[in-house]
C-alpha cells in the first residue's frame, strides 16, 4: 500500500482514532502496551499465565522480541537474529532474488549456511521497538486556535520534525510521531533500524501460498504462510548496510517455541504493528466510503490485476517481475470486496447513524457541553465534505504512478527541489534521513519493470485518469503527453538504467529542467499541480486536525461518562490483542478451529494454486508427521482460527500462548470479518494463523531446514 508523505496528519484528519471496549468483552481492541493495566484483569480471566505487567514492558520478553518490517510484523526466534514472518511478507525478496534458472517463487529458497543467505529486496528493514513515549505537549507547542489550517499543519509538522531529529541523533535509530485519539495526544515511537536484512528460508509457493487467490480471505485454509529473514549488523554491533563482514544481530530477547501447540479453547495473544482501523468515522464519512470511495477503489484494483495477468500471460520472466505487484493488488481488492459486503450485512450505515445520534444528543442535552463542543462538531462536518471530494480525485490521480519510471522521475525531481531548502524545512520523505529509503525504492525498479508491460499498464491508467472532470485534470500533463508521445516516452528515456536513475539523486533541479528525458519532462509538467494539490491537502489536514481533536475530546467524555475505557485506533504502532482458539458457525456451515494435512491433500489438484510439492503429498499419504501431531486432532494441524482482533500490518505477527511462547503466525482474516476495520462484530471477526507445528514439520520433514530448527531450540525428529 502506498503511504502519503503526510501520513501522520492524514491519520489525524481523515480517520477515526478511537474505539471503545469494556474489559469484559476481552477480544475487541488493539491495545497499547501501557494500557495493559486497564485490561490486566480481563487478560488473567481469559487465561494469561504471565503477569500482565510483563506485557507492558518494552525492555523485556515477549514485547522486545517483536519487530516491524515496515508494513508487516515479525519476531526474533533465535539469539542469532533469525526473524519469522509471513511468506507473503518476504515475497518481495523472493521475487527480487528470482530470475532465469533460479525460480525461488515456485521452488522456495533455503540457505544451507550463513554464507548462502541472500540480501533482501532493497528497502527491506527490521525495526526493533525500544520506546513509545507521550510527546503531546511538545507537539502542541505554539499551536493556537487562531491559526488557519495551513499554519496549524506547518506548526505541527515542524514540531514533529524537531522531535524526530532529536530522537535520531542517537545512531541507527528510526523514530516517528503518530497521533492518537484524533490528535488529542501524540506518541513518539523509537526503533533500532537494522539495514542488513537477508532472506534465509521460504518454502515453495505450493506451501507458502497454497490456495493462492482462490483461498485468500477464506476458511478452511491450508496455507503455510511463513518465511524467515535474518538481521545482520557490523562487527562492532552497529547497524550498517549489507557487507560480507557483517555478523548476525544478537537480540536482547527472542521467543521460545512452545513444546506443545494450542488446542481449541486455548488463550492466545498477538503482538505486532497493525496499520489502520476506522472504527469511529462520522456517519457521513462511512456513507461516502461505502457508497463511492471503496467501490471505485475495488474496481480499479480488480481491473489492474486483470491487466497485469493479461499483459504478462505466457511470459514467465514478466510474471516473476510483476508477481509482488500483482499479489498486492489482488489481496487488497478482495479485502475491499469483503468490506463492501460486510458493511451491507451489518447495516453499518444505520449503526453509525444511530451511534452518532446518541453521541450528538448527549452533547446537545447540556448547555456547557454544547458551548464547548458544538463548533468543533460543525467544523468537522464541513471539512469532511471537502476531504471526501478530494479523496476521489486523489485516487484517480495516483494511478499515474503506475508508470514506474514516471513515479521515479517525480520522486527525483521533488528530491532535487527539496534539496534547495535547509534539511529541517524539507518535506517529510525528502530529508537526509530518507535518502537511503528513496534510493532503495529507486533500485527496486530494476527487478520489477519491463518497458512493454509498463507502457500497457500506463495507458490503462491514463484511461481512468481521464474519467476525472476536466477541472480536476492537469492540462499541462495532457499537453506534455501529446507533445512527447508514447513511443518517445519509452524509447528515449534513460531512467530504465539503474545507475542512471540513481545518478539523478545528486543533480540540481536546473539539470532536470534542462533534460530531454521524456519521463523527466513529464514529471516537471506534473510538479506545479502536485504542489497546488499538496498545499490544499495540508490546509484541509490542519483544519481537520483541529476539528477532529475537539470532536474526539467530546466523544471521550461521552464514553467515560458511561464508565467505558477506551483504546486508540490502529496506526502502525505496537499493539497487543488477545482471544481464544475457536471456530464458528455460519448458516449451514460449521467452521472447525483447525485445518489438517488431510484437508490439504483433499484440495490438491497438482495444478495452479493447489499444487503442493510432491514431497508434501508423499509425506501426508504416508502420515509421516513425526512429533508434530496435535493430540486432540490425531493428525498434523496446518492452520487454526481465533477471535483475536487484527488488521493489515499484523501480517507476520507472532501468535503466543498463555506463557508468551511462540505457537504460530497470524496471516489472514475471513472476508466476512474484514468489516471489523470499521466496526468490530464479535460473531463475524476471526483471524487465521499458520500453526507452528506445520511450520516445524515443513522445515524438518520437507525442506531439511535442520540448522534453523536447532538454532531455534528445536530438535529435528530424526535426532529425538
Amino acid at each position: 500500500m502506498n503511504r502519503h508523505v503526510h501520513h501522520f496528519l492524514s491519520l489525524a484528519g481523515c480517520t477515526a482514532l478511537l474505539s471503545i471496549i469494556t474489559p469484559a468483552t476481552a477480544n475487541e481492541g488493539m491495545w497499547m502496551p501501557h494500557q495493559v493495566k486497564e485490561i490486566g484483569a480481563a487478560l488473567k480471566a481469559d487465561g494469561l499465565a504471565l503477569s500482565p505487567e510483563q506485557l507492558s514492558r518494552l525492555d523485556a520478553a515477549p514485547l522486545n522480541a517483536i519487530v516491524s518490517l515496515g508494513g508487516c510484523s515479525a519476531a526474533f526466534l533465535s539469539p542469532e537474529g533469525l526473524v519469522a514472518t509471513n511468506h507473503h511478507c518476504v515475497q518481495g525478496s523472493i521475487q527480487y532474488n528470482s530470475g532465469e534458472g533460479r525460480d525461488y517463487l515456485t521452488n522456495g529458497f533455503l540457505a544451507k549456511d550463513l554464507g548462502e543467505e541472500l540480501p533482501a529486496a532493497p528497502g527491506s528493514r527490521i525495526y526493533v521497538i525500544e520506546d513509545l513515549r507521550d510527546v503531546t505537549s511538545a507537539m502542541m507547542r505554539g499551536v493556537t486556535p487562531r491559526m488557519d489550517g495551513l499554519a496549524r499543519y506547518e506548526k505541527l509538522d515542524a514540531n514533529r520534525k524537531a522531535l524526530i531529529s532529536t530522537c535520531e541523533k542517537q545512531p541507527n535509530r528510526r523514530c516517528d510521531v503518530r497521533p492518537y485519539y484524533g490528535g488529542a495526544s501524540y506518541y513518539l515511537q523509537q526503533q533500532l533500524e537494522i539495514q542488513d536484512v537477508r532472506l534465509v528460508y521460504a518454502p515453495a509457493e505450493g506451501i507458502g501460498n497454497f490456495g493462492g487467490e482462490t483461498d485468500n480471505w477464506m476458511w478452511p485454509r491450508h496455507t503455510g504462510d511463513f518465511g524467515f529473514y535474518r538481521a545482520y549488523v557490523g562487527p562492532d554491533g552497529s547497524s550498517k548496510p549489507f557487507a560480507k563482514e557483517n555478523i548476525p544481530y544478537q537480540p536482547k530477547s527472542w521467543l521460545r517455541i512452545a513444546s506443545e501447540g494450542v488446542k481449541e479453547g486455548d488463550f492466545v495473544m498477538v503482538a505486532g504493528f497493525p496499520g489502520t482501523t476506522n472504527r469511529l468515522r462520522t456517519a457521513d464519512e462511512v456513507l461516502f466510503n461505502f457508497e463511492e470511495y471503496e467501490p471505485l477503489w475495488q474496481r480499479l484494483l480488480s481491473d489492474y490485476a486483470t491487466q497485469i495477468d493479461k499483459v504478462t500471460a505466457g511470459d514467465r520472466e514478466a510474471q516473476i517481475r510483476y508477481a509482488s505487484i500483482l499479489a498486492g493488488a489482488e489481496n487488497y481488492e478482495k479485502k475491499l470486496a469483503g468490506d463492501l459486503v460486510g458493511a451491507d450485512a451489518i447495516r453499518l450505515d444505520q449503526r453509525k447513524q444511530a451511534e452518532e445520534k446518541a453521541f450528538r444528543d448527549w452533547v446537545a442535552a447540556d448547555a456547557t457541553r454544547q458551548s464547548r463542543y458544538s463548533a468543533d462538531i460543525a467544523a468537522l462536518d464541513a471539512v469532511v465534505a471537502e476531504n471526501n471530494k478530494a479523496s476521489l480525485t486523489g485516487l484517480r490521480t495516483s494511478l499515474l504512478n503506475r508508470a514506474q519510471l514516471l513515479g521515479a522521475a517525480r520522486t527525483l525531481y521533488r528530491w532535487a527541489k527539496e534539496q534547495e531548502k535547509p534539511n529541517a524545512q524539507r518535506e517529510s520523505g525528502y530529508q537526509e534521513r530518507d535518502r537511503t529509503s528513496v534510493t532503495d525504492r529507486l533500485r527496486q525498479i530494476e527487478r520489477r519493470f519491463l518497458p512493454n508491460i509498463d507502457r500497457q499498464l500506463f495507458e490503462a491508467a491514463l484511461t481512468e485518469y481521464r474519467q476525472l472532470d476536466a477541472a480536476d485534470r492537469d492540462a499541462k500533463v495532457e499537453a506534455a503527453l501529446e507533445q512527447i508521445g508514447f513511443d518517445r516516452l519509452y524509447a528515449e528515456t534513460k531512467l530504465a538504467d539503474t545507475a542512471t536513475r540513481l545518478g539523478w539523486l545528486d543533480k540540481p533541479a536546473s539539470a532536470f529542467e534542462a533534460s530531454d528525458d521524456p519521463f523527466i519532462k513529464l514529471a516537471i509538467a506534473l510538479y506545479e499541480g502536485d504542489m497546488e494539490s499538496e498545499r490544499a491537502a495540508k490546509a484541509r489536514s490542519g483544519r481537520t486536525q483541529a476539528a477532529r481533536t475537539g470532536y474526539m475530546d467530546a466523544f471521550l467524555a461521552y464514553k467515560r461518562s458511561a464508565g467505558m475505557p477506551v483504546y486508540p485506533d490502529a496506526n502502525s504502532s505496537l499493539r497487543l490483542t488477545w482471544g481464544k482458539v475457536m471456530g464458528k458457525e455460519r448458516d449451514g456451515q460449521i467452521w472447525t478451529a483447525f485445518t489438517t494435512a488431510e484437508g490439504l491433500l483433499a484440495k490438491q489438484t497438482g495444478k495452479g494454486e493447489f499444487n503442493a510439492p510432491q514431497a508434501v503429498i508423499d509425506a501426508i499419504k504416508a502420515k509421516d508427521y513425526g512429533p508434530y501431531v496435535a493430540p486432540a486432532l490425531g493428525t498434523l494441524p496446518v492452520d487454526f482460527m481465533s477471535n483475536v482482533d487484527i488488521t493489515n500490518g499484523n501480517s507476520g505477527s507472532s501468535t503466543l500462548n498463555a506463557r508468551g511462547e511462540f505457537v504460530g503466525l497470524a496471516f489472514d482474516g475471513t472476508l466476512e470479518g474484514v468489516i471489523s476495520d470499521w466496526a468490530y462484530v464479535a460473531e463475524r471477526n476471526r483471524t487465521i494463523h499458520v500453526d507452528s507445528r506445520f511450520m516445524l514439520w515443513t522445515m524438518d520433514k520437507i525442506d531439511g531446514a535442520h540448522r534453523l530448527l536447532k538454532e531455534m531450540g528445536v530438535t529435528p525428529a530424526a535426532q529425538r
